[in-house]
């Protein structure tokens, strides 16, 4: 069986990750009445690193999350104070603010890598009043942006159905004449008829070593960026698939060529004359042929 170097936590990995939407939204903007973010100067859709780090955390959740070495840090509906304060009890000590010593800050901070999927994958800045310090994870994203242009449409919906029940009460005028009650509510919903969108990440062995992420993790991780999207289907979301999940595996630890120039070999590109509605009218094509000396394609999706 054929080494699977994408798993070694002792090589750099550069990755590129192709995903899509059809009639849903991404990542809505609260600053922007939720509607689906968007750079305003080129018009292309934007997915945050942090949105896609919560569809990861969930998937750990529902698929490892029983296990201690797999709970997750920023968990839904969570308080972190709270997290902390379980490391301090597991190492016996009693958090004292600011002026906590640095040696149990260290101890708590451990106890929070070993025990903390996301704290060991993606860092976490933890020096709140119950301080468990400061971790920088060895995987980190960027954000995600759409190949072309985006067109998000706020549509109009109906519900049949109203809130209150004196809104539905029959109102009558001061001339005696009788109104209809409200019989339905009105609402927005904000969707993307189709995008697809290109995001980027790294994981460094040099910081994988400090905060004790494993190969097991890092498999977790690649399974999690294919299949989470199977678990977060929602109405608002609309159609959301991974096209495709590409790992440039180095020898060496610090890389054996500049992650750009790797990502520059993965290429998306129209092949509709009309706007896109669905993945097969783009082509993506990965020049697999003389790669730098020292780095290993491996394609996990696509």
């Amino acid at each position: 069986m054929a080494e699977k170097v994408y798993l070694d936590i002792n090589r750099r990995h550069d990755f590129v990750l192709l995903f899509d939407v059809k009639d849903g939204n991404p990542n809505g903007d609260p600053d922007a009445g939720n509607l689906p973010r968007v750079d305003p100067e080129t018009m292309q859709g934007i997915v945050t690193d942090v949105c896609l780090k919560r569809k990861i955390r969930d998937w750990v959740d529902l698929t490892r999350g029983r296990e201690e070495r797999m709970k997750i840090y920023v968990e839904r509906h969570g308080i972190l104070n709270l997290q902390h304060e379980r490391a301090y009890k597991a190492i016996g000590k009693t958090p004292s603010g600011s002026k906590q010593d640095r040696a149990t800050v260290s101890q708590a901070r451990a106890w929070m890598c070993e025990n903390f999927y996301d704290v060991r994958t993606f860092g976490a800045v933890m020096t709140t009043e119950v301080n468990c310090g400061q971790v920088l994870g060895p995987v980190q994203l960027t954000f995600a942006r759409s190949v072309d242009p985006i067109v998000p449409l706020d549509l109009s919906i109906t519900r049949v159905a109203v809130t209150r029940p004196e809104d539905a009460e029959v109102e009558v005028s001061e001339e005696g004449k009788e109104g209809k009650g409200k019989i339905t509510e009105m609402g927005r919903k904000a969707v993307v008829p189709y995008g697809l969108y290109v995001g980027y990440g790294f994981f460094s062995p040099f910081f994988a070593q400090d905060t004790g992420m494993t190969s097991e993790d890092l498999e977790v991780f690649w399974e999690a960026l294919e299949h989470m999207w199977e678990v977060d289907r929602s109405a608002s979301r609309g159609l959301m698939a991974c096209r495709g999940l590409y790992v440039f595996s180095h020898e060496k630890p610090v890389g054996n060529a500049p992650a750009h120039e790797l990502f520059e070999r993965v290429k998306v590109k129209r092949v509709t004359s009309g706007p896109p509605r669905s993945f097969a009218d783009y082509s993506v094509t990965v020049d697999e042929e003389n790669l730098p000396a020292g780095v290993t394609l491996t394609r996990l999706v696509g």
